[in-house]
Parts: structure tokens; sequence; C-alpha cells
């Protein structure tokens, strides 16, 4: 497929006009003409590419790109570094960053509720995307908590009584802890996301509302493999998600 048309679709598919971001979305660095084969992963670090590079990819696609918003301009250091790889390798960059998080169907968001089997009524937040819903059936933050952990397969930081009943649920991937007291309003039992702060301690205590934090990776992971399997199965472009793990 032409890069330009692949460009193009992915940018009509996540309706990326319609977001105020911090970065830009789309085509972030040009490469070869053609795409044949794509690595997907969550952001574009130096061991992404040098694994791309191994794997004779085309093109690299993510959810964390480059240019963000407050960052030097100067292409120095880590910047310099791994703009190097991209440009001296040939290989394009697709950053989507907002849109991603907010697709209906391949989004970070409507991926991770899937996964946990939670059901979707709306949307709120930052340009409407997180989300609010209900679990499958009524169940305890400790049995919620554990559904969390098998998913992600990491341990994740819980705020509220083990014994709770949960029905109600907000959630939003990534770093999506501001938005939390939106969701006490909403009238949900629980609110996950993948970063806490220290404040957001305090309001759960004192709404008595529960707060997971399952790490801002980790719950990112699904939303960039489901757009390059999407453009595997609509387009015929070859798509392998590699996982760099990340903690935090």
């Amino acid at each position: 497929m032409k890069l330009n048309e692949l460009e193009t679709c992915l940018n009509q598919l996540l309706d990326i006009s319609r977001f105020h971001d911090y970065c830009p979305n789309g085509l972030q660095v040009e490469g070869r003409n053609e795409v044949f084969r794509i690595i997907s992963g969550v952001t574009a670090s130096a061991n992404l590419l040098q694994a791309a590079i191994a794997a004779r990819a085309d093109a690299v696609l993510v959810h964390h790109g480059y240019f963000w918003r407050g960052e030097p301009a100067s292409l120095t250091g880590i910047r310099k570094r791994r703009i190097a790889l991209l440009l001296n390798n040939d290989i394009s960059l697709f950053g989507y960053h907002l849109p991603l998080d907010a697709h209906a169907t391949l989004g970070n968001n409507s991926q991770l509720g899937k996964k946990l089997g939670l059901i979707e009524t709306g949307r709120f937040g930052n340009q409407n995307i997180a989300a609010y819903g209900t679990v499958p059936h009524t169940m305890t933050l400790q049995a919620l908590a554990e559904s969390v952990e098998q998913l992600l397969l990491r341990k994740p930081l819980i705020v509220g009584d083990l014994s709770k009943p949960v029905n109600r649920i907000a959630w939003c991937t990534g770093a999506a802890q501001d938005s939390f007291e939106e969701a006490v309003r909403l009238g949900v039992d629980v609110y996950l996301t993948g970063e806490i702060s220290e404040h957001n301690v305090h309001v759960a205590n004192e709404y008595d509302v529960a707060f997971i934090s399952a790490g801002h990776h980790a719950t990112e992971r699904y939303g960039i493999q489901a757009l390059g399997d999407y453009i595997e199965q609509q387009w015929g472009i070859s798509h392998t998600f590699i996982d760099i793990d990340n903690p935090v």
C-alpha cells in the first residue's frame, strides 16, 4: 500500500481533525513510499525502533510518538538518535494519541473495557474520551482488582475497601487521574485508570469511591494492537505488535 494512501485512510478512520492534542497525529516521520510490514508498540522508544529495524518494517505505529507540546524543538540527544534510526533505515512513524484513546471500537478505552467485560454506556471527560458503564455483574472490589491483575499481568494499586460491592464503573487508560472527580459525579463505585496522584487517595476516601491505578503502559497496550490488526485485515499489510514493557 502507498504510504500516502495509508496515511489518508488512518487519519479518516481515527477522525484526527476533531481533536485538540498535545502532539501531531498521523504521519510524524516519512519513510519509504510503499508499506508492506508494520510494527506497532505503545511508545516510539529506541528499543521499539531497533526491533522494527530487525523485523525489516516499513513503518512503525505507536500511541506515544514525538513532537510533544512543550518539548525542546532541537533534535539533540535521544531525540536526534531516535529520528536518525528512522531516517537512516527509511522507516515511517505514525503516532495517534487522543484519537486512539477515543475511537469507539479500536480505541484504548473501548479495547480495555471489552477485555475486562465492562458494559460501556457513555463517555465523559477531556474531549469525551473516558468511558463509564457497569461491570458484567455485581462483584467485590477485590474480584475486580484480581480480574485487572490477571489481564494486565501486574498488581494494580487499589484505594478502597476490597469487600466493597462494585456495579458502576468509569475508566480511562493512561494518565487520566485528573478525571476522577468528574467520574465520582457520575455516581460510580470505582474509577480505573493508569496512574494515580497523591490527592486522588484523599478524594477516594472522602467520597467512598474506589480508585484502581493499573499502569499507564499496561492499560494502553490494546488500542494500538487493535489498530494494527485492523490495518492487516483491511489492507493486507503485515502487522506485529511488540511490547517493550514499562512498569509505569
